[in-house]
């Protein structure tokens, strides 16, 4: 029976000891392990989910963009990096996006949602344009890319600063505020390479 009891003592001390060691920032195992579990299931509201719901199909599109642009030759390398570095940091966001609704028991219906932002405020390419890019190449693709994608991080950054102003989840919040950095510093590095193609 002592036996019984001192093996239970030690495994609650134990796992008092982790759950502590766990809320002072234990191993990045740990860290990286914890917001699935519990932020995901934090608070949300209508905000939110048309943040997601949107940034979606708005994302995808730009992942497009990009990859028409990096299957294209003669494209000058700082295009290249910046339409790398489009997809490297959104690619990431579409999946983490597609997590939280899942969490939040809500539909990914985010084609349909991205018709209710209407008279192209949001920033997304027509099929005209997305033909266009497609079509085009040498410095005329880079500088369509660079012009398309402009107006694109603009309407991203609209929804995203919704989502900063009217949304609840924290995470959702974070992730809007880290579009709004991104893509606003991003917009400056293709002004710049626009005036030197």
């Amino acid at each position: 029976m002592l036996k019984t009891r001192t093996f239970i003592y030690a495994a609650v001390t134990l796992a008092a000891a982790l759950t502590l060691s766990s809320c002072a920032g234990g191993s990045p195992a740990t860290d990286a392990a914890s917001p699935s579990a519990s932020q995901t299931t934090a608070a949300f509201n209508s905000a939110d989910v048309t943040f997601a719901q949107m940034m979606i199909p708005h994302h995808e599109q730009a992942v497009q963009m990009s990859d028409d642009l990096l299957a294209k030759d003669g494209i000058d390398q700082s295009v290249i990096d910046v339409a790398t570095e489009i997809k490297a940091a959104q690619e990431p966001e579409i999946t983490q996006l597609r997590d939280w609704l899942t969490a939040w028991g809500e539909d990914d219906n985010s084609m349909s949602g991205m018709g209710g932002m209407g008279g192209g405020s949001d920033g997304m390419m027509s099929d005209d344009d997305m033909m266009a890019l497609q079509n085009s190449s040498g410095a005329e693709a880079s500088t369509l890319f660079l012009e398309q994608m402009t107006v694109h991080h603009k309407g991203a950054i609209a929804m995203a600063q919704l989502e900063i102003d009217d949304g609840e989840n924290a995470d959702a919040q974070a992730m809007a505020a880290n579009i709004v950095k991104t893509q606003t510093a991003e917009i400056s590095v293709m002004a710049e390479l626009l005036t030197s193609l």
